[in-house]
């Protein structure tokens, strides 16, 4: 390895014996090896293969691209047991002609990615001069301990000294084109030392962490892939270092000129107290300021390194405006809401229909919205006002909806007032009346009011443009309110039917002749006439009340009060009147007897009864005893229910009916033995002793002496001014 055009190959050629491609002096100095080639040495023994590299510090590849210099360099420290450093006898000395920065970088890497093994560096310095080279060495091994010491290395090589990793060897050489002949003597001597340098004490060092012949390819490969991926090794050039930090301090210096500018923090305060009239164009002067002055300053900078540069300074400047544009973002669109508000609200108000007003502000304020969002862009950072936009759109809307819903509530409730008010009182005063043609004026006029309520809410619903569905809900809706404002009526007006009745009818028709004049009792009126007059006009009034007829239905209301009540005998003897009454319903114990008509059980349960008592029916035949005492207490029970009367109780409803069952359980239980044991103690002939006629008159009245209290009953009808009085015996 050497610096370009330093006569590398020629040397190995030389040395080796080996073909690699040579400069041609006479076509001018210029790059010859491109890359690392291999060959093999011919004559010496034991196998060695020599590796030729491109050169460093070349014009073809400049100061930008010294990446390869430093992965080819490591490469052969890590894989080559004697490394030749060619250099120039005058460069001894310097800097970068004698590779001091490129070495220094390989040792650094080479000690964190691999593990130590010590190679053989041998600086061949050519075209030597009248500098004897007793003192060119000194100052060579000076520099490379200096090198050594100044890399950074892992804790465990800290005080490690260079010797460890490296054997240092100087050779000389004469010039190749002025002292051809020494050079080829030289050369020949120093090929000489190559021959078994693996052996012990030779020149290839102590060999340590080698691998065998048939892995040398794949282990190449491998430190080469290390090497590559390995990011310490591609440094910037040194202007691309200069320019890094220039730049990023100009970018500073422009960022804090920016914060500390009296036109932004002016700009800054404004539009934390309200929307800010040309607020765009005054934030893109002051960044467009700011910008400039960071190009002017950094023009002669590396390009790459500026643009970088000026991006990050783009990037931290719009970071902090953008809070302030989303703040007058935030102004301009709650401005538009209010602006969007009064006007809706004025177009309504001046009867322009409801959906056309709606569509005609929203579009004009959303044109404004936009008007107003272009005015604040700032140019350089293209941000997006689409979000803030949509939820303007979003409020737009929800507005519309809140005075839509609203609005059409409004409405609704305005024509349920007229309706209520168009109704409530004429239905009022037809009901009053109370004749035949009532409920068909009534009907007439429930008619008529919706019609005309629905026309006029569908005339009202037209400006909506609502979809057909709802509009039909709606007037649905109104219809059902009518229907339910004459049904609450009629049911108001049948709650007070009985004084109505009372007082209209009774009271005034007793009280007043038919000339509406005072009545004076002569004692030749006809009181069962005018009774008959007044019950029949209120059998009319009731008749009227007593259902709904909004419906063109045929009903016998009348004719069946009038056959119930007012044309019915009134000598109607029979103590259930019920079985005659088209108006009563069935009794409780009408209902009982036609269940207990239908005393059998379904066949199933015939069947299943059948089946599964079987061995109890078998039981009782083989054991009477249990016969008696089931007929016995049967006898007992039928006693009970007799003498408690269960139906009757149960008249009334069952838990009526329980609570007298249970007072009156016990007082049964006990008449019931209390008579057993009276009997028993009886002459046995008592009965024959008794008075045959007293005997026959009880029985022929059907009255027991023993019991009359309990079995008389007694019923009461009326009939107009009549009451008469039967009793359960007809005899009596």
């Amino acid at each position: 390895m050497g610096p370009q055009s330093s006569g590398k190959s020629t040397l190995l050629n030389h040395l080796f014996n080996t073909n690699f491609r040579e400069m041609d002096a006479f076509k001018g100095r210029s790059q010859t090896t491109k890359g690392i080639w291999m060959a093999r040495c011919a004559g010496i023994e034991p196998c060695t293969l020599v590796m030729d590299l491109e050169g460093t510090d070349g014009r073809e590849r400049g100061e930008d691209d010294t990446a390869f210099e430093k992965q080819s360099a490591l490469f052969a420290l890590a894989v080559s047991d004697i490394v030749l450093i060619n250099m120039w006898c005058h460069d001894i000395g310097r800097e970068q002609a004698a590779n001091k920065p490129l070495l220094k970088t390989v040792f650094q890497v080479m000690m964190r990615l691999f593990s130590p093994r010590k190679t053989t560096l041998m600086f061949v310095i050519r075209d030597k001069t009248r500098t004897p080279l007793e003192n060119l060495e000194p100052v060579l091994r000076e520099d490379i301990q200096k090198i050594w010491d100044s890399v950074p290395k892992p804790e465990a090589h800290k005080e490690t000294p260079l010797s460890e990793f490296f054997n240092v060897e100087v050779v000389a050489l004469s010039s190749y084109e002025e002292k051809e002949e020494h050079f080829i003597e030289q050369v020949a001597n120093l090929r000489q030392r190559f021959f078994h340098s693996i052996a012990p004490g030779g020149l290839a060092g102590d060999r340590r962490g080698v691998v065998p012949a048939s892995g040398f390819s794949f282990s190449a490969h491998e430190i080469w892939k290390v090497i590559k991926e390995n990011k310490d090794l591609d440094l910037p050039a040194h202007k691309v270092m200069v320019a890094t930090v220039r730049c990023e301090e100009i970018a500073n210096e422009k960022y804090s000129n920016f914060v500390a500018n009296e036109r932004w923090t002016d700009l800054e305060e404004a539009v934390q107290s309200g929307p800010v009239s040309g607020f765009g164009k005054r934030l893109n002067s002051i960044l467009e300021s700011s910008m400039s002055g960071y190009d002017d300053e950094a023009v002669y900078f590396d390009e790459g390194v500026r643009t970088a540069k000026r991006k990050q300074l783009e990037e931290k400047l719009l970071q902090l405006v953008q809070p302030a544009f989303q703040s007058m973002l935030g102004h301009i669109r709650s401005g538009t809401l209010d602006k969007f508000k009064d006007a809706f609200d004025k177009s309504l108000s001046g009867g322009e229909a409801f959906s056309s007003a709606a569509h005609h502000c929203s579009t004009t304020c959303m044109a404004m919205f936009d008007e107003g969002s272009a005015d604040v862009t700032v140019e350089i950072a293209n941000w997006d006002t689409s979000k803030v936009r949509d939820k303007l759109q979003r409020d737009i809307d929800a507005h519309i909806a809140s005075v839509r819903a609203a609005k059409l509530s409004e409405l609704t409730s305005s024509f349920e007032s007229k309706l209520n008010e168009a109704l409530s009182g004429p239905v009022e005063a037809l009901l009053d009346g109370a004749s035949s043609e009532t409920w068909p004026a009534i009907r007439k006029l429930h008619q008529c009011e919706t019609e005309s309520a629905v026309s006029g809410l569908s005339d009202a619903l037209s400006g909506f443009e609502m979809d057909e569905e709802t509009k039909q809900k709606m007037l649905a809706s109104l219809e059902n309110y009518a229907r339910g404002v004459v049904e609450a009526k009629a049911k108001e007006e049948a709650g007070r039917v009985l004084i109505r009745m009372k007082e209209r009818w009774f009271t005034m028709l007793f009280s007043h002749d038919s000339d509406s004049m005072p009545r004076v009792w002569t004692g030749k009126e006809d009181i069962r006439a005018i009774t008959k007059t007044a019950r029949s006009a209120s059998l009319k009034l009731l008749s009227v009340m007593a259902a709904l007829r909004l419906e063109e239905e045929v009903d016998n209301i009348e004719k069946t009060l009038s056959a119930a009540l007012v044309d019915a005998t009134s000598t109607t003897t029979d103590k259930s009147i019920t079985k005659f009454d088209p108006l009563a319903s069935s009794t409780w114990e009408q209902e009982a007897n036609k269940r207990n008509n239908n005393w059998l059980p379904p066949p199933w349960a015939i069947a299943a009864l059948l089946i599964l008592g079987f061995n109890e029916f078998m039981t009782l035949l083989r054991n009477p005893l249990y016969l008696i005492i089931i007929f016995v207490g049967y006898l007992l029970v039928k006693a009970l229910w007799v003498q408690l009367d269960i139906s009757g109780e149960f008249r009334h409803g069952a838990l009526p009916g329980l609570l007298s069952l249970s007072t009156k359980f016990v007082p049964t239980i006990m008449n019931l033995i209390k008579k057993l044991a009276e009997e028993g103690q009886a002459p046995a002939t008592n009965d024959s002793h008794q008075n045959p006629a007293l005997a026959s008159k009880s029985n022929r009245n059907g009255v027991s002496t023993s019991d009359s209290s309990s079995s008389a009953s007694s019923g009461v009808t009326s009939s107009g001014n009549e009451t008469e009085y039967s009793s359960a015996s007809k005899d009596e």
